[in-house]
């Protein structure tokens, strides 16, 4: 631990050392436990999904912005552009003046679990807008097989350009969705809120009252 001339900042060292010495893990983990932890958290996915719905409701923005933010999110997420989600969501949140960090806690919805699922509908409704569904469309293991072994010169036509086209429908379709289910809940949260807020403002004034 490490000892600095200024008696504050050591106990505050010393207090931060013992929390992490108290809840630290008893066996470190392995590499198999951590892949799965990050693949299936422990808790479940519920608990990472409230806490993350708490921390955009509880952002200081309008419902409008927060709406905003969120929608970019979502649609960025609904996109093949692995990667660069979170990139793609703060520039359409800024342009759109949303929330950025609503528009990057939103980018979530991406992840090793909603992945391959987005990956084969943008295929497959891109394959239905092109009307290429009886020229050869290629199955999920085969997309997989040829993302994963970045055959560029072969990708265009049959995979990317079907995955951007059938990208953009479900893309505005998360968007609205989104937009309309965080505008409610922002809106919900801070009326309530604000009522709490009114309700303890007014306890403290009776208070002061009684007091006098």
């Amino acid at each position: 631990m490490l000892i600095f001339p200024w008696p504050p900042l050591n106990s505050h060292i010393r207090i931060v050392y013992q929390d992490s010495m108290l809840f630290r893990r008893k066996k470190p983990a392995t590499l198999s436990g951590r892949l799965r932890e990050f693949l299936w958290p422990r808790k479940g996915f519920s608990r990472g999904v409230r806490y993350l719905s708490m921390r955009v409701l509880r952002l200081s923005s309008s419902p409008h912005s927060i709406a905003v933010g969120v929608a970019a999110g979502a649609a960025s997420s609904a996109t093949p552009f692995i990667g660069f989600h979170i990139l793609i969501a703060l520039a359409v949140a800024y342009l759109l003046s949303g929330n950025l960090i609503a528009a990057g806690i939103a980018t979530a919805l991406a992840n090793p679990l909603t992945i391959p699922v987005i990956l084969v509908a943008t295929y497959e409704v891109g394959v239905v807008m092109l009307g290429a569904g009886g020229r050869g469309a290629l199955t999920g293991e085969e997309i997989v097989h040829r993302l994963s072994h970045l055959e560029l010169a072969h990708l265009w036509e049959p995979l990317l350009k079907p995955m951007l086209i059938g990208s953009v429908p479900i893309a505005a379709a998360s968007a609205a969705v989104f937009y309309v289910l965080a505008f409610y809940a922002a809106k919900l949260f801070q009326s309530r809120r604000q009522v709490r807020r009114s309700g303890k403002a007014q306890h403290r004034t009776a208070g002061s009252a009684n007091g006098l």
